[in-house]
């Protein structure tokens, strides 16, 4: 198997990375941190609500929010990343671009492909922190009082990486969607429809490896440490 592709998606220019970022960085602060006090405070509040929809409901609700707010960053950091657009100096750049398009612009444009992104944004995080959750109270047995720092490192790597690549994996033809509305302009369905007659359902595994390096290892990150 080439690793070519993958040492590509690393190299530069690095245009839109600061945007990226911070974005990103927010973004997943938001959800994990909201997520965890969520559910805390439905299980305080709400002692009767099964543990499943205390777990998922906040990270719904939250990524949900994240996503819109994050919309414009994300389609302009995408838009610059293509090769068509490689004119565009940086992000501010991008954002006019796609402002002044005339098929999809204006304000509206900016958040073209939401809900491409929610799809893929949501169950992403829904899934990780479920996975995380369930691996961390069924599946992993709790630690004894006298664990070493090795064995609590090992069983933070195991539910963190499990989780990050199940999320990643389980939303991946959501973010080829994504990404291939923002490069058409076209709507949801008609997308799908283009891609089906493009590659048949292979679209729906399609840069799997890319995807489980790009996603599942920055989420992983984020619940390990």
């Amino acid at each position: 198997v080439s690793v070519t592709p993958y040492l590509y998606a690393f190299a530069p220019p690095y245009k839109g990375m600061l945007a990226t970022i911070l974005g990103m960085t927010w973004a997943r602060a938001a959800i994990f941190w909201g997520s965890d006090y969520g559910k805390f405070w439905l299980e305080t509040n709400y002692p009767r609500m099964p543990s499943a929809l205390s777990t998922v409901l906040p990270p719904l609700l939250i990524s949900t929010g994240v996503q819109i707010v994050n919309m414009p960053v994300v389609r302009a950091s995408i838009t610059l990343q293509n090769p068509d657009n490689s004119h565009l100096p940086n992000i501010r750049a991008s954002l006019s671009h796609i402002y002044k398009c005339s098929h999809h612009g204006g304000l509206k444009g900016l958040w073209h492909g939401t809900s491409a992104g929610i799809l893929k944004t949501v169950p992403k995080y829904c899934t990780a922190i479920f996975v995380k959750d369930y691996m961390d109270t069924v599946v992993l047995k709790p630690l004894p009082e006298n664990a070493t720092s090795q064995e609590k490192l090992w069983r933070s790597a195991v539910k963190s990486m499990t989780a990050g690549a199940a999320g990643a994996a389980l939303t991946n033809p959501l973010d080829v969607i994504r990404n291939e509305m923002f490069k058409t302009n076209l709507g949801l369905s008609d997308t799908v429809k283009h891609l089906h007659s493009e590659i048949g359902w292979d679209f729906l595994v399609r840069g799997m490896g890319k995807n489980l390096i790009a996603v599942a290892i920055p989420v992983g990150s984020t619940i390990f440490f």
